[in-house]
C-alpha cells in the first residue's frame, strides 16, 4: 500500500465529517482524478463510502486486507498485507535485511510454511490471524523475552474482548481457560503460540521479530487435536477488529517497555503458576511446582530438590494441584516468625491477605483458628506472595513466601 493511500486513510479516519474532493486533493498534493481512483480501490478493499456534496465519508469497513486493518489502528506500525506467505516471519526477516527501518507488521490470511518453536509446523490456513512484527529495539538481547511475554497479554486482553475467557501457558501459549467450553480439564486448548526471532550485537539488537499465530475463524476440524480456535467457541469473530486490539495492546505494552509491569501482566493471566509441571530442555528434565517468574521470562520451579530457574523449555501441565480451602496452618512447614502485623500479596492474583502478629504463634491450634476467618486466595496449588510490613505497604521486603500444598 502507497504512502498516498495511507494518508487517505488516516484523513478520512481522523475526520468526524465528510471530507471533500478537493480538499483531499490539495491537503495530498495530487489531482481529483487521483482522489476518485483511491476512493474506487479502498471500495473495492472493503471500505463503505458514501459520497455526497459535502465530500467522502466512510460508513462501513467489511475486508481484511492492508489498507482495511490500518484504517483506525493506533499502533504505530505499517501494514504489510498478502493473501499468501510461506511465513509472515520469513518475509520480516526479508524486510529486515533489506534495511527496512519502520517497524512493520506483516499480516497474511493464510501461510504454507508457518512454523512454531524449534521449527515445529504451525497450521495456517486462511481465516487465521497470521502477523509478525518487525521491530527495531533498543535494548540488549538478554531483554528480549519480555517481548514475547508482552505478546502474549496483548493476544489474552484481546480475546478476553470477544467474551472468551483464555489464560497463558509458560513460555508462549495462549489456551482456552479451563471452565471455556469444550476444554480438556487438565491442560486446556491451544489457541494461539508466539514465535520471536532476533539478529544483533552481543550488546545490541539489530531488530527483532515477534510472530503471532491465533486460531480465529477457522473449523477446528483443520487444526491439530491440541488446537482449537475461536470460531469454533462463539462462532466467526471480526479478524480485522481482533487484530488491530492485539497490534494496539502490544503497542501499548512495550511502548515505552516496562518490563515489571508485563511480568505482573502476565503473572494475573497465568495458567502455569501454582500448576505442577514437567519442563524437558536440552540437558535434563525438571518436576515440580511452578511458583514464579522472573525478569526477562524465566520460570521458577520449586521441586523436592530446591528451587530450579529455568530460562527456556517444553512446559507440560502435569495435574491441578490444591484447593482454595486450605490455610496455612494445614502445613506443618509454614510457621510464622515476625512480631508484627504483615500484609501478603498474592503474586498471581494480587488479592492481599492481612495477618496480625497475634497469627504468627507457633501454636498450630491458634493459628488454625486465627487464618479460619481470611479470605482464601482464589489461586489454587502452591500460593506465591510478595510480602509486605504494614502499615508501609509500598516498602517490599527481599524475600518472599511460598506455600506448598
Amino acid at each position: 500500500m502507497n504512502k498516498t493511500r495511507s494518508r487517505l486513510i488516516k484523513m478520512l479516519h481522523d475526520s468526524s465529517a465528510p471530507v471533500s474532493g478537493p480538499a483531499l486533493a490539495a491537503r495530498l498534493d495530487v489531482s481529483r482524478a487521483a482522489i476518485w481512483k483511491h476512493i474506487e480501490a479502498l471500495r473495492d478493499a472493503g471500505f463503505e463510502i458514501d459520497s455526497s456534496p459535502d465530500g467522502y465519508n466512510v460508513t462501513a469497513v467489511t475486508g481484511y486486507n492492508g489498507p482495511t486493518i490500518t484504517f483506525g489502528l493506533e499502533a504505530p506500525y505499517r501494514v504489510e498485507y498478502a493473501d499468501q506467505y510461506e511465513s509472515t516471519n520469513d518475509r520480516a526477516r526479508e524486510l529486515a535485511k533489506m534495511d527496512v527501518t519502520d517497524d512493520v507488521a506483516v499480516v497474511a490470511d493464510a501461510q504454507t510454511g508457518g512454523r512454531g518453536r524449534l521449527d515445529r509446523q504451525w497450521s495456517s490456513p486462511s481465516g487465521g490471524i497470521w502477523v509478525s512484527l518487525l521491530l527495531h529495539p533498543r535494548c540488549s538481547p538478554a531483554e528480549l523475552p519480555v517481548y514475547t511475554f508482552a505478546a502474549a497479554v496483548a493476544v489474552v486482553r484481546a480475546v478476553q474482548q470477544c467474551g472468551i475467557d483464555v489464560s497463558i501457558k509458560w513460555p508462549n501459549d495462549v489456551l482456552l481457560s479451563r471452565d471455556a467450553p469444550e476444554v480438556d480439564s487438565s491442560t486446556g486448548r491451544k489457541l494461539a503460540g508466539i514465535l520471536t526471532e532476533t539478529a544483533g550485537e552481543a550488546d545490541q539488537v539489530s531488530w527483532l521479530i515477534v510472530g503471532i499465530g491465533l486460531n480465529a475463524n477457522i473449523d477446528s476440524t483443520a487444526l491439530p487435536p491440541a488446537a482449537t480456535s475461536l470460531q469454533s467457541v462463539t462462532g466467526a469473530v471480526d479478524r480485522r477488529a481482533l487484530l488491530q486490539r492485539v497490534l494496539n495492546s502490544f503497542a501499548e505494552l512495550t511502548n515505552p517497555i516496562d518490563s515489571a509491569d508485563i511480568l505482573d501482566a502476565w503473572r494475573a493471566h497465568s495458567t502455569t503458576l501454582n500448576q505442577q509441571v514437567r519442563i524437558t530442555t536440552p540437558r535434563k528434565t525438571i518436576e515440580g511446582i511452578a511458583v514464579d517468574i522472573q525478569a526477562p521470562g524465566a520460570l521458577i520451579v520449586q521441586t523436592d530438590e530446591g528451587t530450579e530457574t529455568v530460562h527456556a523449555g517444553d512446559c507440560e501441565h502435569l495435574r491441578p494441584t490444591g484447593n482454595n480451602s486450605w490455610h496455612p496452618s494445614q502445613s506443618s512447614a509454614w510457621r510464622w516468625k515476625e512480631s508484627h502485623d504483615t500484609t501478603l500479596l498474592c503474586c498471581r492474583c494480587r488479592c492481599r491477605w492481612v495477618v496480625s502478629a497475634q497469627a504468627h504463634t507457633p501454636s498450630e491450634s491458634t493459628s488454625r483458628r486465627s487464618w479460619a476467618g481470611f479470605r482464601d486466595c482464589l489461586c489454587p496449588g502452591t500460593l506465591l506472595f510478595d510480602r509486605y510490613v504494614a502499615p508501609r505497604l509500598s516498602e517490599r521486603h527481599q524475600q518472599q513466601v511460598s506455600l506448598k500444598l
